[in-house]
């Protein structure tokens, strides 16, 4: 089935040019390699810091990581920015809050094996709410996601007797201590996030990913082609809802408490938005990048300067100068750059091969002539 080409600035640089990307670009070995290291790194990051609150902080960002692949499988790839995934966030929080509280699950292994069903509830909460927001396209389609974000925080706040209304919910703690406390979560949002990074690079690459990216590119065009464009953006914002769901779920037992503003919060929205787009929209390493740079200094400024809200102000003037300098993230300008300067190498050798093979050329040929001439 042919699908219409992707927008060639939301490209990766494979699709703009295959020839200049396989002849530039890193080998999969030396990719492969790369996430290798980036992987190791990541699982010896809680046994080599041993200070409470840099793991702590590794744990929010293992969980923006998380969360920023998800809405990257359908906002990156089918190009409906979506301002709204607080909402399955939140229901992946009171999810598993209310289960815990209500079914008595032991503080510990048991609030982190029920995470799942809250990424399944948000996953369900997803078709309902995809069916009424899809409809509409661009602009509209992110204003609507900000409102249904909106009327479901309401009424977080109006039903006390489910959510416990302003008063918010606390969520019993693991009984372990120390760095026993973090690790635990820490594993579990980065295996997660990691089972995230499988299904979005299985998209990406799969018969699936390439409607998506054809409606992200011209959706009437897809459609006209054969593309079943209303399932496919509900399979992916389902998709995406899920592994949003989940982090929402190993955030309530993690910190402890659950409130409406928090759990259905706007600037959450704005982060993993933030997140992706700084490390490059639609790219699988994109969100990656994002959360691992960008999400320890969200947190650390809001521990630093949470009291004034001043650390809204460095964020964004942080996100500002990225998008100013890098405006197409940073991993497709560093991959453009790149491979610019390898091209630029490359084509400098042909020209002084090709000018020494006409040297080589036209050298015998002159002195031939030279000899004819003499002996006439």
């Amino acid at each position: 089935m042919a699908v219409a080409a992707p927008a060639r600035d939301l490209l990766s640089p494979r699709e703009v040019d295959p020839v200049f990307y396989d002849r530039f670009a890193l080998s999969k070995r030396t990719r492969a390699i790369a996430w290798l290291v980036l992987g190791a790194i990541l699982i010896a990051f809680p046994i080599v810091i041993t200070n409470a609150t840099a793991v702590s902080i590794g744990v929010f960002t293992m969980l923006f990581l998380l969360a920023a692949v998800g809405w990257n499988i359908f906002s990156g790839y089918s190009g409906y920015i979506s301002i709204g995934h607080a909402v399955y966030y939140g229901f992946g929080q009171y999810t598993v809050a209310l289960l815990i509280l209500h079914l008595g699950i032991q503080p510990g292994a048991g609030e982190i094996a029920i995470a799942p069903l809250g990424g399944l509830v948000a996953a369900a909460v997803a078709v309902p709410v995809g069916f009424l927001v899809l409809r509409v396209r661009r602009h509209t389609f992110i204003v609507l996601t900000i409102a249904v974000m909106f009327i479901f925080q309401l009424l977080a706040f109006n039903f006390p007797s489910i959510t416990g209304g302003s008063t918010g919910m606390n969520v019993p703690p693991p009984l372990w201590t120390g760095t026993h406390f973090t690790m635990p979560f820490y594993y579990v949002a980065l295996g997660t996030a990691i089972v995230a990074l499988v299904v979005s690079w299985g998209i990406r690459r799969s018969k699936f990913g390439l409607g998506l990216l054809a409606i992200r590119d011209d959706e009437d065009r897809a459609k006209g082609l054969g593309i079943k464009v209303t399932r496919a953006k509900l399979i992916a914002l389902v998709t995406s809802a899920f592994f949003v769901g989940v982090a929402g779920a190993l955030y309530a037992p993690f910190v402890g408490q659950v409130f409406p503003q928090f759990a259905f919060d706007p600037f959450y929205d704005l982060y993993l938005a933030v997140f992706v787009f700084v490390g490059g929209l639609g790219t699988l390493s994109g969100p990656v990048l994002g959360a691992l740079v960008l999400g320890p200094i969200q947190k650390y400024s809001e521990i630093q300067f949470g009291a004034t809200t001043l650390y809204l102000i460095v964020y964004g003037v942080l996100f500002v100068l990225i998008l100013l300098l890098l405006p197409r993230g940073i991993v497709p300008s560093v991959a453009d750059r790149y491979r610019s300067i390898l091209a630029s190498r490359w084509r400098r050798a042909e020209e002084r091969r090709a000018a020494a093979t006409a040297a080589a050329t036209t050298a015998p040929a002159g002195s031939e002539v030279g000899y004819q001439r003499g002996g006439v």
